[in-house]
């Protein structure tokens, strides 16, 4: 039995807002690095966006089952999803590679420190640069949001075709993951790590990898369905007591994923209710349907505000942030227009 609240039109205005909401706190948290106010409550505020990121992977894994069920009954639907995806990511990415390198040249830096090489531009252009701790955004800005993305579409068709809306499998699994990685991946990567690189480059591997934000696509899957249906007592019983082992573990034995999951379960709460209820605003929607281009081409928009020296303080970082997401729109209607429009016509020929 199904209990919508809202048709699939709405629906898929309320994703577009979503995306809007997560781009505008990534380039929020951006800006702030840039062109910092230097007034703590602000710049904790902008700062805060950086969790723009994690609710971009839930509208994912929520989109992801939408779109599996919306085209249940086609022919290879594996082989069409791969390739609706991968043209969906790739093209893009694979152009921002040359014009990050070309700007940021191939030196050692905080996000590369082996520098730029033959490895560093392969591993990425095959998306196995999340693997690498030194690697894991050395080439593209931010680009380790697409190495765990795409390994998260490598796996997403065995994990629906598996679990199916089986919704406390996904509950149970993103928990199993997330004790995985908090009492063992962690300090064992670590003990590896530590050989090659310093803490700073260690600790924000153990942050960004595909294990520590594999839990949010779970969770995601899972809205998915409870939202078509409704949470059981089990469910959420089963959330509560992932909570409570991480506020367990983090006050008593000091385990440093603990606020993470607490963010976690924050979000997935806003989700859930955005979505159950059907929010949407065109502006923000608008901003939600050009999100992943906005996402590769902003860091270069703050570069070249940068070289313009638009300072610091208060009023520098609204500028900033204002200039930044009207130039990066205007850019991503442009870059749609030229590859994403063409690259859409493709995969459609591909898949019909």
């Amino acid at each position: 039995m199904e209990l919508e609240s809202v048709n699939s039109s709405e629906r898929l205005r309320t994703l577009d807002f979503l995306r809007g909401w997560a781009i505008l706190g990534v380039i929020g948290v951006h800006c702030v690095q840039g062109f910092p106010s230097h007034i703590r409550v602000i710049d904790v505020a902008f700062g805060l966006g950086k969790f723009g990121v994690q609710l971009f992977f839930f509208v994912s894994a929520w989109t992801m089952c939408y779109v599996w069920n919306q085209r249940n009954g086609e022919t290879r639907p594996v082989f069409k999803f791969y390739v609706r995806r991968f043209f969906r990511i790739a093209p893009l990415f694979w152009l921002a590679i040359p014009t990050y390198l070309l700007i940021n040249g191939t030196g050692p830096s905080q996000s590369a420190p082996d520098g730029v090489g033959f490895r560093q531009v392969a591993l990425t252009a095959f998306f196995l640069h999340g693997f690498s701790a030194g690697d894991i955004s050395s080439v593209v800005p931010g680009g380790w949001t697409i190495a765990v993305e795409m390994l998260f579409y490598l796996l997403f068709p065995l994990i629906i075709r598996s679990v199916a809306d089986r919704k406390v499998v996904y509950i149970c699994i993103g928990f199993a993951i997330w004790l995985l990685n908090e009492f063992w991946f962690k300090d064992a990567a670590t003990a590896v790590l530590s050989a090659h690189y310093n803490d700073g480059v260690i600790q924000e591997f153990l942050y960004l990898n595909f294990l520590n934000q594999a839990p949010i696509f779970f969770i995601g899957c899972y809205l998915y369905f409870a939202i078509r249906a409704y949470m059981t007592r089990t469910e959420v019983g089963l959330f509560v007591l992932w909570l409570g082992v991480g506020l367990i573990v983090r006050y008593f034995h000091h385990v440093r994923g603990a606020d993470f999951l607490l963010v976690t379960l924050t979000l997935a709460a806003f989700v859930y209710a955005v979505i159950k209820s059907g929010l949407v605003f065109k502006p923000i929607e608008m901003l939600g349907q050009r999100s992943y281009a906005i996402y590769l081409i902003h860091f270069l928009v703050i570069h070249y505000l940068n070289l313009i020296a638009l300072g610091v303080g208060p009023l520098a970082l609204v500028v900033g942030f204002f200039l930044t997401v009207s130039i990066s729109y205007v850019l991503s209607y442009f870059i749609y227009i030229l590859i994403e429009k063409n690259t859409q016509l493709f995969v459609k020929r591909v898949t019909s």
